[in-house]
């Protein structure tokens, strides 16, 4: 007769999936949070090819995982895969987010959006959305999450750019009259008067193209984030707070946004602070 103890059989395991996922900072990040809390379970990156994704996470339940992380490029493709699809991820056209219910049933939802507002009020607490007007710069999946949650948060007109405009067009018919569309060589106009300004393409980030948009129309006390934080000081944070504006990392919303997974894999809701902060840079 087995007499192990029950909590014994069933650690629960949560991870990461990508192609490819070596460089994730997901496991540093979940694995400093199980260790800091003393729970029993498992976090790990699971590199998955594009034609495994289906099979995969149909077995991933089977094989004890309560839930994952989705990254680049199967944040799209698991939207088809799941059963239940949060509004949030369907509005967003993407999903960072999946619990293996006990049912079987995979739920998928984006806490991207999440993340960005919560790493905004820790490390800016007095901004104010509606103060004037957004300015968002790219519209990939980051950007959509951006908008969606900027206009969640009460900003009353949101200004983007791409460089493929039609992009851009695609968000403002999606999300609404409140979304203005500039060309790209009208960027640098497109801040003028705003008050909160986020760099959401990976311009500016090692190895990529630089930012090229001129910022002397951004204004002292806006509020300027950059979604990059490889490395953290962008150069379009180093000019903005060079330009009196107040500046946010990029580092905090991945932090913030696997927050709500945590706590729904693992049972805690785990706290987002500077030892993790070190934890992960390190």
């Amino acid at each position: 007769m087995d007499d192990q103890p029950q909590a014994s059989r069933h650690v629960p395991i949560a991870g990461v999936i990508g192609w490819p996922i070596a460089h994730s900072r997901s496991p540093i990040l979940h694995g400093h949070w199980l260790k800091r809390y003393g729970i029993a379970g498992h976090y790990i990156p699971v590199p998955v090819a594009p034609e495994d994704l289906a099979e995969v996470l149909r077995a991933m339940p089977r094989m004890g995982f309560v839930g994952a992380n989705v990254t680049i490029p199967h944040k799209e493709s698991v939207l088809a895969l799941a059963d239940v699809v949060t509004d949030r991820a369907a509005l967003i056209g993407a999903a960072n987010t999946l619990i293996f219910r006990p049912d079987g049933k995979i739920h998928a939802d984006n806490t991207d959006g999440y993340g960005f507002i919560a790493n905004i009020r820790q490390h800016q607490p007095d901004w104010v959305p509606d103060l004037g007007p957004a300015a968002v710069i790219g519209a990939g999946g980051a950007a959509r999450a951006v908008v969606a949650s900027l206009l969640e948060s009460g900003v009353t007109e949101l200004r983007i750019t791409n460089r493929t405009r039609i992009r851009a067009e695609q968000i403002r018919s999606e999300f609404g009259a409140k979304v203005v569309v500039y060309d790209w060589a009208e960027a640098g106009n497109m801040l003028d008067g705003a008050m909160t300004v986020v760099n959401a393409t990976s311009m500016g980030m090692e190895g990529k193209p630089a930012l090229r948009i001129p910022l002397d129309a951004l204004a002292p006390g806006t509020l300027a984030t950059d979604l990059v934080y490889t490395p953290l000081m962008t150069p379009f944070l180093e000019e903005a707070q060079a330009r009196g504006c107040h500046i946010v990392d990029g580092l905090g919303m991945l932090l913030h946004q696997a927050a709500p997974g945590f706590e729904r894999w693992f049972g805690r809701r785990p706290e987002v602070d500077d030892e993790l902060r070190r934890a992960v840079l390190a």
